[in-house]
């Protein structure tokens, strides 16, 4: 299924920012001419955090697998456009999944590993999916158990298959069966135009007050990714470290299809703490590590290899940069929730440079080539904060079929842009990132949409959800919570509040303080940026 309009993807061929090879064709290509080259290898720690042990591929053996799979799908009855969610961890398996998924012509949306068993069954309800794969945990979440729940609630999901070692009643284990099947199941690719152009995942913008659809093409997936690969000069058959999720754009535009475009090794990691990820890319003797963006300068010390390049990945809700002098290759990676990416080498400079208004034709050198995204601002006047406006071939297209409303915040502008709805600040040269500090939170969104999910709670008279720095994963959010007069509210009841509530895992907040009263700035909003400073000053006053 296509979902861009035809006149623009016409442009985008015409343009020659788009291509008529797939994600599946790279794969393909990289196993024909390199069959023996390690193609997937697995954290040596996943037995700690999901099921089943490590696994290592070749590229020959895992396209047999691949292939397996996707006839698989074909013979259950999935076929082309079917819509099958995926949430598990980074694991082989996971990738094994999800590129087989791609060839048999399918639809993937990967989901959040932290959305709960209500955000997974809107998810899949809305966008019409037949089918979804979960891992049996994550690290405590009995995650397989949760998808049968969904399938039970959800009929017109036909199959839930599960990945890992224990696998809930009422899951189709993969492994198992794959392996009992063997070699009697054999795929037979499907002819169809253009396949480059058809929808080949639906993530979930998560910045606003609601989950917005966003649908890739393969063509939106390789303009994104390729501006990775030329501004960072990724080199074929380079061996990257993984530690986001394939959920979404940072894990997949970032990682994943750099990968496919590279022919490269891909280590997978599920990030514990900055120590395991620098261990694990000193193993290996990584070309390439992925890491937060706040926690850059501090993987950069602990490398040992001066020929590794560091991707930093600088989401909406990230803290503003320090400037350091990176003892190695530095590509700063500014990420539009799911709606654009931007990779820009630091080089010699400490400093991160803002990201220019206009057109983005790829790396320095590369201007006269096709424009792959334009950025703009609305102009609303001094009093309202500029939103950011994308549009271009690596820019992806929103809503689905089943859900195509014409009052989402997010929305296609008369202009050909795409207004975000993500607040930024300008500033000399462009403007200083997407999103502004301590405006919204990791992985869930508008902050003041959390307030309300806080103080709903007995006992609460307002409460506000804020961001603090982290040494783990660069930002954690916290409550502030204010009583009723003559209550005490208590901690560990407030977060089996929001765990009985089913709230989202990103929601749930990593401390909670007590407060008399919330700060307010002149205009009567809360000061968020109180709260981050006191809690940073005065630790022993979190709960």
């Amino acid at each position: 299924m296509k979902a861009t309009e035809e006149k623009l993807s016409r442009e985008y061929h015409e343009s020659g920012a788009w291509s008529d090879v797939p994600l599946d064709e790279l794969f393909r290509n990289t196993a024909e001419k390199h069959p023996d080259r390690t193609a997937l290898v697995d954290a040596p720690d996943r037995a700690t955090w999901t099921g089943g042990t490590p696994r290592k591929l070749t590229y020959a053996e895992a396209d047999r697998e691949i292939d397996r799979l996707a006839a698989f799908y074909a013979t259950v009855g999935l076929s082309s456009d079917h819509v099958i969610g995926v949430q598990a961890p980074n694991t082989v398996d996971t990738v094994i999944a999800l590129l087989a998924a791609l060839r048999a012509d399918l639809v993937v949306s990967p989901l959040p590993l932290h959305w709960r068993q209500k955000n997974v069954l809107e998810a899949l309800n809305s966008i019409g999916a037949k089918g979804f794969i979960a891992a049996d945990r994550v690290e405590t979440r009995d995650v397989g158990s949760a998808a049968r729940d969904v399938a039970a609630d959800l009929f017109s999901l036909r199959f839930v298959f599960g990945l890992g070692k224990d696998i809930p009643d009422g899951l189709i284990e993969l492994g198992p069966m794959l392996a009992e099947m063997g070699d009697e199941l054999v795929f037979t690719p499907g002819e169809r135009p253009e396949p480059a152009d058809h929808t080949a995942t639906i993530c979930w913008s998560r910045s606003g007050e609601e989950n917005v659809p966003v649908t890739r093409c393969h063509n939106h997936w390789i303009t994104a990714a390729g501006m990775i690969v030329h501004e960072a000069h990724l080199k074929e058959g380079s061996s990257i470290v993984l530690p986001y999720s394939l959920s979404g754009l940072t894990g997949l535009g970032g990682g994943l299809v750099p990968w496919l475009l590279t022919g490269s090794t891909l280590h997978l990691h599920h990030p514990t703490s900055l120590e395991n990820l620098a261990a694990h890319a000193n193993e290996v003797e990584a070309d390439v590590v992925m890491t937060p963006g706040p926690l850059a300068q501090t993987l950069d010390r602990k490398l040992t290899n001066s020929k590794t390049t560091l991707l930093a990945a600088w989401n909406i809700a990230a803290p503003r940069p320090v400037a350091f002098v990176a003892r190695r290759r530095l590509v700063d990676l500014q990420i539009a929730d799911e709606f654009a990416l931007v990779a820009k080498a630091r080089g010699p400079s400490a400093k991160m440079k803002a990201t220019a208004l206009g057109k983005h034709c790829g790396p320095n050198g590369c201007e006269s080539g096709p424009a792959l995204l334009e950025i703009a601002v609305t102009e609303d006047g001094d009093t309202q904060q500029p939103v950011l406006l994308v549009k271009g071939p690596a820019v992806p297209d929103i809503g689905w079929r089943t859900i195509n409303g014409e009052d989402r915040q997010v929305r296609w502008e008369e202009t050909g842009f795409l207004n975000t709805n993500i607040k930024v600040e300008l500033t000399e040269g462009g403007i200083s990132g997407f999103g502004i500090p301590g405006l919204y939170a990791l992985g869930t969104g508008n902050l003041e949409t959390i307030d309300t999910i806080y103080a709903d709670y007995p006992g609460i008279r307002e409460a506000a959800a804020f961001v603090v720095e982290d040494s783990v994963l660069g930002a954690r959010m916290y409550a502030a919570l204010v009583p009723e007069s003559g209550h005490v509210p208590d901690a560990g009841a407030f977060f089996a509040y929001l765990d009985a509530d089913g709230v989202d895992l990103a929601k749930i907040p990593h401390r909670v303080l007590i407060l008399q009263s919330l700060p307010r700035n002149s205009d009567g909003t809360v000061c968020r940026e109180r709260l981050t400073m006191r809690t940073q000053r005065l630790p022993a006053a979190v709960a």
